[in-house]
């Protein structure tokens, strides 16, 4: 049997407390509280999961340098987090631009997402994904480019109640 999906994401930073308020903040992460107290170390559940974490965090103290990922090291891009709906991905955006946080939005299509950065300059994407049922022509047109998204015009279309369509968006590709 192969892998089935990301189980959790563990990530080095400067400041502990630092970086569970901004997960806690921006994305809802909470701590898991019979694993707390463990020195340097915190471990985060995301809203509606049902793993034992999704997110570790391990403090490596302030002196510890940038990652050079992408731009002088190879490494991790970036972590994509999934969202409900439109409607949260909108709240979340607020939050994320409030904060100096929030780098940019796209639409691929069949994905629509924010790109973000947490205090240590760590790049995450929070995404919602176009339902199967709502995957037309149009949609899987967009696929072939990369545009900015416009969460408002997505919303009209789509709903923001609507509930994504979570791990869906390989279905485009298979008809």
């Amino acid at each position: 049997m192969g892998v089935t999906r990301l189980n959790h994401a563990v990530l080095f930073v400067r400041d502990l407390e630092a970086s569970v308020a901004f997960y806690r903040d921006m994305l809802q992460f909470a701590p898991i509280e019979d694993l707390a107290g463990l020195t340097g170390a915190a471990f985060l559940r995301a809203p509606g999961s049902s793993n034992d974490h999704d997110l570790g965090l391990f403090e490596v103290g302030s002196a510890a340098g940038a990652s050079g990922a992408g731009r002088s090291t190879v490494g991790l891009y970036h972590l994509a987090w999934e969202v409900d709906t439109l409607d949260e991905m909108a709240r979340i955006a607020g939050s994320l631009e409030s904060a100096g946080a929030l780098t940019g939005a796209s639409d691929h299509g069949t994905t629509k997402a924010l790109y973000a950065r947490d205090p240590d300059g760590l790049e995450f994407e929070v995404s919602w994904l176009v339902p199967a049922d709502r995957i037309d022509e149009e949609v899987l047109a967009a696929r072939r480019s990369i545009r900015p998204l416009d969460l408002d015009l997505e919303r009209a279309r789509f709903g923001g109640s609507t509930p994504g369509g979570v791990g869906v968006s390989h279905l485009a590709t298979s008809s």
